[in-house]
């Protein structure tokens, strides 16, 4: 198994790549702690894994506050004796808008989800890795984050994804000695309930963008995920890894 006896938070874990993460991770062997805002659906996930045998506990709240980052932690410590990996997963589109039209509001608000969320989730992480001997961090970015694929109105997402790339590459830079590798994860379009998955149209749409001609299943990704938190993965850090369906590849 590609986690036995690791303890991995999964964040963004109610659904969508989240939830066959975490589904995934477990089947491999992991401990998983689960975070979203959703309390009925995280418990369903963990039903689900502790049905097929595996270990899983869950905490709702919101990934903006630091309390609640410190929180996912300490239940990994009080539940399975520490921490070796976190997916940081959550995150919003917000609003698609052009930058003069865009509320500030929604500037905040998406940044902090997808980026301010991720400095506070790694500063309650990286210490428990420390403690446990090193570890494997990897957010959620996107290709648009890389790319922005052409798409109208994304600013404030790509801005947050593509920040989350540099992050993460300081992250590596400063923790690599302590034997913490952090990598983002820059998937393309996928059939979650953020990316269109009850909206046929805007599947078709999304789908022609790509070279592959189709979406990526949830499982896809998380399967990526689950490379960059193996063992397998052991020599790589502060690296983007594109998970896109070649789109990146079409319009670079």
């Amino acid at each position: 198994m590609e986690l036995e006896d690791k303890t991995i938070i999964v964040t963004g874990a109610s659904s969508g790549i989240g939830a066959a993460a975490a589904k995934l991770f477990a089947s491999e062997g992991a401990n998983v702690v689960l975070g979203a805002r959703r309390g009925a659906e995280l418990e369903a996930v963990a039903d689900t894994i502790r049905h097929a045998d595996g270990q899983a506990v869950f905490l709702a709240g919101d990934v903006r506050d630091a309390q609640y980052a410190k929180a996912l932690v300490d239940l990994a410590g009080k539940a399975f004796g520490g921490l070796d990996g976190a997916f940081n997963n959550a995150g919003i589109v917000g609003d698609m808008q052009p930058v003069p039209d865009m509320a500030i509001g929604n500037w905040t608000d998406v940044l902090s989800v997808n980026l301010t969320a991720a400095f506070l989730a790694a500063k309650a992480q990286l210490p428990a890795m420390t403690a446990r001997g090193g570890g494997s961090i990897v957010f959620t970015s996107s290709f648009v984050g890389f790319s922005n694929g052409g798409l109208p109105g994304m600013a404030a997402y790509a801005a947050s994804k593509a920040g989350l790339i540099g992050f993460a590459r300081s992250l590596a830079s400063d923790h690599a000695a302590e034997g913490i590798r952090v990598n983002t994860l820059l998937p393309g379009g996928t059939i979650t309930p953020m990316g269109g998955e009850n909206d046929p149209a805007a599947q078709e749409f999304i789908a022609g963008l790509h070279p592959m001609k189709r979406m990526a299943a949830a499982i896809e990704i998380a399967q990526a995920a689950l490379f960059l938190l193996s063992h397998r993965s052991s020599f790589m850090t502060g690296s983007p890894m594109i998970a896109d369906g070649g789109v990146s590849v079409r319009l670079t």
